[in-house]
């Protein structure tokens, strides 16, 4: 069974007693609603666990008691490099601000010896359960199964972390990873043996030797490196009180860049090593003692986890990887049992074992090195793995046996109905009458029909669908503190969306884009969506209170500005826009255009490019700043018109600023990281418009087949034409191989991140709108002179179409990465 998270305390040890009222002094200060005045302030050790001293803070008064966690260096003589908590707090922070790694929330980090002895940093408290025995006694099999396959996700969620995006792109070197860990612990276990305290063990040596002259060749570039934990295990996760999904991955002590197949073995060893409590329990593991029911076999972990990384079978390497597993978790243990020796080992007397365990994974290491076979050469089918234990894997998730990849959930399924349903009772009535009010004198006004519109889609809870589950996560923490809901004015309607991932929500853009004028009603309209998620990412606290929310809220409105007039801004490197840091400011002079938005009577946020360092390295010298429209110094100087539609009253606009004064708190992540948020930024928000470029599609189809089936050319109805037939069969076929990859696009940046799933992003803002485009043309075509007018949508839906083969991003520089990334297969 499981332990709770709170029960895994016990009274301090001896030898790690803290300054209390020195500690109270410093957490009153720095953590940010520490309780000032309390009558209780306690602290308690938590027991599992070798390594970095922990302990939980209990605060408040009567029932209102907080809780939270401090994890300190050991006291005494330390290897050098070891319990480096400074590092901990360092991944622990960027992961939980800027990706869905489920992590503790971090506080603040102290350096001062003084306070408490060491280093240490405090974060939060999580309440949950920790399997302390891997072959999770007491549980039933479809737990035990649900519990794996949540390990192998959590696991897969750590690798896919795009470590440049979120801070951690020097963390540490990515070549030559296991060859320099071979060093590291071969030196750390001699350290640990210098005295004889414990002996040193001759075969561990031999091991050494074997791994020095079997490092897998794809270690050496550092190619497939990316952020590795170090000591990945499953007592190591604290699991959701009642569901089987982990909430939080502990100890990152070990944490760097490096080859992540070594997490991957490491999480692996309880099927072939069995390390217990006892001096006696080294045994052999229970995939060979017998696997618990319920629990997948290691390849059918290990395809798992291969399934939601992304990443290829490592039958060929799999031998190295286990063994230096076991070497790692040898030197490790050595070092814990010299600690013991010396009175400062934080587990306190288990660790009088751990010595003996040592030496026993140093045999088995050898012993699996011997064998003919450690791996099948390709994964078993996840599907068999799941039917011989549990039957039909689809009947387990709720899915029919006629579903397919791709097709919704009933959830999805109804919103979509909904989205329908909307659109032809409210909106397409209503399009004559935006476009009546946007080709006249007045047209840089809203039309009050769009606000009485918007408040109904709120009722309809179809507001703000396009929120990305884990960006919503965050502004929770920030917004609400963690577990407060933001809602909308009338308490009903969340403000942070419904929860749905990149996949689900492209079946409803989809919907949206049937129409020019239906995303901005459900508050789902770029710029907008684009800039909302960039705050959601990468703002702090503030921003997100001064600006996001009101966006959320649909009361303002925005534009992004990069593109500029004098360079070609596809390369981003090019603009010149300057953004210059003077006291508590920046000053701001350029100029852009087609900032879209920026018309909009409504918009009062612009984002902004620019530059803020001339002379730094390439990709650092751009910035993000946020700028209120209303400066002085901000200047709109006309309306741009893109093939006769100004797209009034959103519009797009060439602005100037000229000595354009803002807060230095306006920066956005800091200094230099505008083109990793602009990244960032090309990932969910742009994929929006290739999800919308289907709705468009389909709007030409029906308008298409309906024209041809009422009107007669030649004596006979279009569609009795074999040229037509022929041609409305390709655009179907067109449409929906793209729907396909517009789809597996989203699926990837769900399941994969932004930077491994680039490369179909790229394929998806390729086809998207060369689909579209054909298709709109084919509907005009049909429809003659009509189709060429304003009196149907499809010159106004072609016309954008078109545009976004230049404002998602030229096809060249597209069509250049998908073609960069298939050399690099190949070189591979």
């Amino acid at each position: 069974m499981a332990s709770r998270t709170g029960d895994l305390v016990t009274r301090v040890q001896p030898a790690h007693q803290l300054d209390l009222d020195a500690l109270f002094r410093y957490a009153s200060v720095n953590i940010a609603g520490f309780p000032v005045s309390p009558s209780k302030f306690s602290v308690s050790q938590f027991g599992h666990g070798q390594s970095n001293p922990t302990f939980m803070i209990e605060v408040g008064s009567g029932a209102a008691v907080k809780r939270y966690v401090l994890r300190k260096k050991p006291p005494g003589k330390l290897l050098q490099s070891a319990h480096a908590v400074d590092r901990e707090f360092q991944v622990l922070r960027a992961l939980g601000d800027h990706t869905l790694v489920p992590v503790p929330k971090v506080f603040c980090m102290c350096d001062d010896p003084t306070i408490i002895g060491t280093a240490f940093y405090i974060m939060e408290f999580l309440e949950g359960r920790i399997f302390i025995d891997p072959k999770l006694p007491g549980m039933a099999p479809e737990k035990r199964r649900a519990i794996y396959r949540a390990t192998a996700k959590a696991l897969a969620s750590i690798h896919s972390a795009d470590v440049d995006m979120i801070g951690l792109g020097k963390y540490g070197r990515r070549d030559n990873y296991c060859k320099r860990q071979i060093e590291r612990w071969a030196n750390q276990y001699v350290a640990s043996t210098a005295d004889g305290k414990p002996p040193a063990y001759p075969k561990m040596f031999e091991l050494i030797a074997w791994l020095r002259q079997n490092i897998p060749r794809e270690d050496s570039s550092g190619t497939t490196a990316g952020l590795v934990h170090g000591d990945f295990r499953i007592d190591n996760l604290v699991f959701h009180p009642i569901e089987d999904q982990v909430i939080g991955i502990l100890d990152w002590e070990l944490s760097t860049l490096g080859n992540q197949m070594s997490d991957v073995a490491y999480t692996c060893l309880p099927y072939l090593v069995e390390i217990g409590q006892k001096e006696e329990q080294v045994g052999q593991g229970f995939e060979l003692t017998g696997i618990p029911e319920g629990i997948p076999s290691l390849p059918e972990f290990l395809a798992d986890y291969c399934s939601a990384a992304g990443k290829s079978w490592p039958a060929a390497e799999w031998k190295f990887y286990i063994a230096f597993a076991m070497f790692r978790g040898a030197s490790i243990y050595t070092g814990v049992y010299n600690r013991w020796l010396m009175g400062n080992a934080s587990g306190g007397d288990r660790a009088r074992y751990v010595g003996s365990q040592a030496s026993g994974l140093i045999d088995f290491a050898l012993s699996f090195i011997a064998r003919k076979s450690v791996l099948p050469d390709s994964p078993p089918s996840v599907a068999e793995g799941y039917t011989k234990q549990f039957g039909n894997r689809n009947k387990i998730h709720g899915i029919s046996e006629e579903r397919g990849r791709f097709v919704p959930s009933e959830r999805v399924l109804g919103l979509r109905n909904k989205l329908i349903k909307f659109l032809e009772d409210h909106i397409y009535p209503m399009e004559k009458e935006f476009y009546k009010l946007a080709q006249s004198e007045s047209r840089w006004t809203v039309h009050h029909d769009e606000e009485r519109l918007k408040e109904l889609a709120k009722k309809e809870g179809l507001w703000n669908l396009w929120v990305p589950f884990d960006s919503a996560a965050r502004a929770r923490r920030l917004i609400g503190g963690g577990g407060k809901q933001t809602s909308c004015e009338n308490g009903n309607d969340l403000l942070l969306g419904a929860g749905l991932s990149n996949l689900e929500y492209g079946y409803l853009c989809e919907i949206m884009g049937r129409s020019v004028w239906a995303p901005q009603i459900f508050n789902c309209g770029a710029p907008d969506t684009g800039n909302m998620e960039v705050l959601l990412r990468y703002g702090n606290k503030e921003q997100l209170h001064d600006w996001l929310v009101p966006l959320l809220e649909g009361t303002i409105r925005s534009g992004f500005a990069m593109t500029e007039p004098q360079v070609a801004s596809s390369d981003a490197t090019n603009i010149e826009c300057s953004i210059k840091r003077q006291g508590d400011s920046y000053i701001i002079n350029g100029n852009k255009w087609w900032t879209s938005g920026a018309m909009d009577p409504r918009c009062r946020l612009l984002i902004v490019m620019g530059k803020t360092d001339f002379s730094a390295a390439k990709h650092k010298q751009q910035s993000m700043i946020l700028v209120d429209i209303q400066t002085p110094g901000v200047r709109i100087k006309r309306p741009l018109m893109v093939f006769g539609f100004d797209d009034a009253p959103h519009g797009h606009a060439e602005v100037s600023f000229k000595n354009v004064c803002v807060p230095a708190n306006n920066i956005l992540l800091g200094e230099g990281r505008g083109f990793e948020i602009a990244q960032g930024r090309l990932g969910p928000g742009r994929l929006h418009h290739c999800m919308r470029l289907i709705g468009a599609a389909e709007r030409g189809m029906q308008l298409m087949a309906q024209r041809a089936l009422s009107r007669k050319v030649f004596g006979k109805f279009i569609a009795e034409h074999g040229s037509f037939l022929s041609d409305v069969a390709k655009c179907r076929i067109e449409l929906e191989r793209t729907r396909l990859l517009v789809l597996e696009a989203a699926d990837q940046l769900d399941r994969l991140g932004n930077k491994t799933a680039r490369g179909i992003i790229a394929m998806a803002k390729v086809a998207a709108p060369n689909m579209a485009l054909m298709v709109l043309d084919m509907a005009m075509q049909v429809h003659g002179g009509a189709g060429l007018s304003s009196d149907t949508v499809l010159a106004h839906l072609w016309a954008t179409a078109r545009t976004l083969r230049i404002a998602d991003g030229p096809d060249e520089v597209h069509l250049g990465t998908i073609a960069k990334l298939e050399l690099q297969r190949a070189k591979l």
